[in-house]
């Protein structure tokens, strides 16, 4: 029972492109309220309100467009028009049909690792958005357990870890995000292995862990079989 037995990735911006819809369609929340207020400071006011807004909308793309709409009424002291209000529900809507650009390396990494490895996927947010994108993504039959939760804590690993695994210190998280996929990882014994993505929601930064052994960091996801080859002899 040594070594590593189970795999875990992230989703968003680990395995295809997320973050840069949202900042897109951010830049047209700002265009669309241009006439109505001053849009400096904006983007502040809209990072509060979803900050507000995650106990009750979770992650994803229906929880933003939400904060969208109430901080457009709340910059404007409630005299946004009906117009602006329903753009911003298209665009909701335009980013649930947003492509899906798989990022470099990520098939043949999946590949490769699965091929010594069990391969798993887990990712949070709204369960409808992440089922959709995933099937759109294609790479849904490489992972042998697929699990979308609201959000990643030390406990959400434990319990995946130990149902779909050897549990956590048999088992390696890898994703983009310092904040949800590599310290609560480390913090229960597995491996947190962390592939920076260029852009990355303020939601999600956090500092490195210290002093853990188990923590690396790659540039890219394709260097995560040279890793594995040091690290798992």
């Amino acid at each position: 029972m040594r070594g590593l037995s189970t795999i875990a990735f992230d989703a968003d911006d680990t395995l295809w492109h997320s973050e840069r819809a949202f900042r897109l369609t951010e830049e047209r929340f700002a265009a669309l309220l241009a006439d109505y207020v001053e849009v400096d400071g904006l983007a502040q006011r809209l990072l509060e309100t979803e900050k507000r807004n995650l106990q009750y909308y979770g992650f994803g793309r229906k929880g933003f467009v939400l904060s969208m709409i109430e901080t457009a009424i709340d910059v404007t002291d409630g005299k946004v028009p009906t117009t602006v209000l329903k753009a911003l529900i298209d665009l909701g809507r335009d980013m649930a049909e947003h492509p899906i650009e798989i990022l470099p390396d990520v098939r043949e990494t999946l590949e490769a690792v699965a091929e010594r490895y069990r391969i798993l996927l887990i990712t949070k947010g709204d369960l409808l958005d992440q089922e959709q994108k995933l099937a759109r993504s294609g790479l849904g039959e490489l992972f042998q357990a697929v699990e979308i939760v609201s959000d990643k804590s030390p406990l959400t690993y434990q319990r995946i870890f130990t149902r779909h695994g050897d549990g956590p210190e048999r088992s390696m998280m890898v994703g983009n995000s310092l904040k949800s996929d590599v310290v609560p990882a480390i913090e229960i014994g597995s491996w947190g292995i962390f592939i920076p993505h260029p852009l990355t929601w303020a939601m999600e930064h956090a500092e490195p862990p210290k002093d853990a052994p188990r923590f690396r960091q790659l540039e890219r996801i394709g260097e995560l079989g040279h890793l594995l080859a040091e690290i798992d002899r």
